[in-house]
């Protein structure tokens, strides 16, 4: 967890799970629209605002939510009249869970052969599939893992 993680004050649903805190972090709709929307580019409450078409006071609030939670970091403009928002390295981190998820909203939320959009790599090819690997990089799943309670 972050050093700015730690200064907020979040009530956690399920203190012992990673899952269940990263969701209290992260997890409701507009948070993780704006986190992509950060990934493909987006900086200004204004790219957030037409790109999500959010409301501005949940906006608002949300980004700061992510920047007291240190997801994304918040600087003034060169112009001194805006502000700009930017991930952080924990903000960043989490592109592997908007891929996951991208990848499983291609799966399972489009009927065959609608239409949606594509994440590419540099050579402009789509991202391979992402598969979990166990210890010896053999594929794991539901069936293959267990979750261990630690103190």
């Amino acid at each position: 967890m972050t050093q700015a993680t730690r200064r907020v004050d979040v009530s956690w649903t399920d203190p012992t799970c990673p899952v269940a805190r990263t969701l209290d972090l992260v997890g409701e709709r507009w948070s993780l629209l704006i986190i992509r929307d950060a990934m493909d580019g987006a900086r200004s409450f204004t790219d957030f605002q037409h790109r999500t078409g959010i409301a501005r006071n949940i906006l608002t609030d949300r980004l700061r939510r992510l920047v007291e939670r240190g997801i994304l970091d918040r600087q003034t403009a060169s112009s001194g009249r805006r502000q700009l928002y930017a991930l952080t390295d924990a903000g960043r981190d989490l592109f592997t869970v908007i891929v996951a998820m991208r990848q499983w909203g291609e799966r399972h939320a489009f009927a065959p052969n609608e239409g949606h959009s594509v994440l590419v790599d540099e050579s402009g090819l789509p991202l391979a599939e992402l598969r979990p690997t166990d210890s010896h990089g053999a594929p794991a799943n539901v069936d293959t893992t267990t979750v261990l309670r630690r103190n």
